[in-house]
Formats: C-alpha cells, structure tokens, sequence
C-alpha cells in the first residue's frame, strides 16, 4: 500500500469516527451539534453536508501512525485520534474569540457567524466529546491501564495548551519577551499537544518507555518547527498559501520568533528601539508601519534565524525518530507526514 492510501485510509476511518462522535443525543440538539460540525469542516454556512476539508488532522494521522509504527492496531487507537483532533479544534474555536479573528480555514469563524456566546460553548462541548472520546477505548479492548495513561497524557498536553495560550496572550501587552521566554510559551501551546499526539499512539500499543519517550520527543521537536515555520509564514507567507493577509502576524503586533529575535538581538539595538515604538502604538499598524517592520526584520537576519531555528528541530525531530531503530511502512509516513508540514511554503 502507498503511503497516499495509508494516509487516506487512516483519514476515512477517523472521519467516521469523529462523525459518530459530534452528534447530538436528540433531536432538540441538532443545532447545537450543526454548529460543531460547521467548524469541524462537514457542512457550510446554510448548515449543508459539502465535501471538504476540515483541516489537515495532522495530531490524529500522528497518533495513529505512531500506534502502528511500534506494532499497534491503528483501528483500537482511533478514539485517542479523534479525542486529539476535537481537544485541537476546541483550542481554534475559542482562539478565534480571543483573537477576534473572523476567519478560520478560510471561511467565517463560528463566532461570526453564531456569536461570541454560542462560539463559547462550541469550543466547550469539543472539549468535553474529546474525553468521552476516550472512554471509546474500554469499547475496543485497549487495557485499563493504558486507557489511563492516554487521559492523563490528553489532560496534561490540554493544560500545556492553555497555559502557553496565557502567555501568548500575556505576551500583547509586553515588549520584554526573551527567546527563552518565547520558546516555553510555543512548547506548551503548540508542540504539547503534538508531543501528546505521538505519545498516545505509542503508549497504547507498547509498554517500551524508550519509544514511548523516542516518539513524544519527536512529537514535540516537530511541533516547535511547525510553530515556527508559522511564524515565517504569518510574516512574510503568501495569501493563496496561508489563507489569510500578507504580513497579519505584524499588523496584529504578534510576538513572533522573527520580532523576538530583533528584540532581544544585543548588536541592533537601534533596531530594537525602532521596533519597541512601532509596537507600542495602541492602534494596529498601518501598512506603512508594516513596511518599515518588515525592513528591520530583513536587515537584522531575521527571517534567516527564525528558518535555521525551524530546520533545527526539525532534525531534533528526525533524530529522535531515529533512535527508535524501526524502519517499516508507517515510520516511512511519519517522516513523510513531518516534511510536508515543513515544506509549506513563504
């Protein structure tokens, strides 16, 4: 079997399984459920079944082909995937309301088109149908005591999550963000969940902590370069590509590797300074301002930095894959799966 059929077969069997779980215990709900599958891509704005994607579900294809690269049956692991992709999707949801960002994938965020409160209580029944996902476990025969360590794996990486989207938005009102501080802040938003994602598939089919540990770490590296490949992108990233504005990620003032680099850069000082009064303008920045910005972000190296530090732990990532010393069809799709989110382009 290609490694395109792995990926579509695996992807069929979670839109299954994540369709059985978005739905409603009545009938009275099925608005409230309409809303859910909105955002999860399955219907449009008039509430209709379309085809189309609903993001690239790259924690659960993570989760189930870590499942199988150590022996695992990726079928018994399939609530883990969806319960990672819902906890993912509730992240988004309530994300967009902090960021009053009225796009997500392209189309209107839920709560622009439903309002903030509905958008709320959106975010929170994906959280909840993420761990009853994973009662779906005992159903398929996985042991008491790995059902155990996949909630705990799930709750810590949604408490990384929550705590690093503090600081992210913590990091709006602060013009003293260090590298190191910036670095912690996408470990625990971004790369946990990734990280949990490895994790769980591996620990529901091996007891080996040496893989199980391999995997997470993997995981995690791969998350660390994904987020900042999104910086590069939310910086200098094409339209048609991103799917949203040219630059937004300055316009919005975002403390991203390329701007915390600058700030904390001890030979371009002046720079600096230049960024400190751009950015501490109330108002969002005008286009001329964003011209100025992206100037001091090409004369001090930024861009450059910010693609080194990705390709960093991206070799971080293929490394500990490495370690696991297996090489089969699924460890093959994994690095395949990895390059691919690396490989998206400015």
């Amino acid at each position: 079997m290609s490694r395109q059929a792995t990926f579509d077969r695996l992807l069929s069997q979670l839109e299954t399984e994540l369709q059985e779980i978005v739905c409603p215990s009545q009938p009275s709900l099925e608005s409230y459920y309409d809303m859910m599958r909105y955002h999860m891509g399955w219907l449009d704005e008039n509430l209709q079944p379309i085809q189309r994607s609903g993001g690239k579900r790259v924690r659960p294809l993570i989760c189930l082909l870590s499942n199988q690269m150590v022996g695992g049956d990726p079928h018994q692991a399939l609530p883990a995937a969806a319960a990672l992709e819902l906890i993912h999707n509730f992240s988004l949801v309530h994300d967009d309301i902090q960021d009053r960002s009225p796009l997500r994938r392209g189309r209107p965020a839920v709560w622009t088109i439903w309002g903030t409160d509905h958008g709320i209580n959106v975010g929170d029944g994906l959280f909840v149908l993420a761990r009853l996902a994973l009662h779906r476990l005992a159903e398929r025969g996985v042991p008491l005591a790995r059902q155990q360590a996949a909630f705990a794996a799930l709750d810590r990486a949604c408490l990384d999550l929550c705590e690093g989207q503090y600081f992210d938005m913590a990091f709006e009102d602060r013009l003293d963000v260090s590298l190191e501080q910036y670095l912690w802040m996408i470990r625990h938003k971004t790369a946990s969940l990734l990280s949990a994602s490895a994790r769980m598939g591996a620990l529901l089919a091996t007891d080996d902590a040496r893989l199980i540990d391999s995997l997470a770490r993997f995981g995690e590296n791969l998350g660390l370069a994904f987020q900042i490949q999104d910086d590069i992108l939310g910086t200098w990233g094409d339209p048609a590509i991103t799917g949203k504005s040219a630059a937004t990620d300055i316009r919005d003032k975002k403390k991203t590797l390329p701007v915390v680099y600058v700030l904390n850069h001890p030979e371009e000082r002046i720079s600096a300074w230049q960024l400190v009064d751009l950015y501490s303008q109330e108002e969002p920045l005008s286009d001329k301002d964003i011209q100025t910005t992206l100037a001091i972000l090409e004369r001090t190296g930024a861009r450059p930095y910010a693609e080194e530090q990705a390709a960093h732990y991206y070799r971080l990532a293929m490394e500990a894959l490495r370690e696991t010393g297996i090489e089969n069809t699924a460890q093959s799709a994994l690095c395949e799966l990895a390059a691919s989110l690396l490989k998206r382009q400015a």
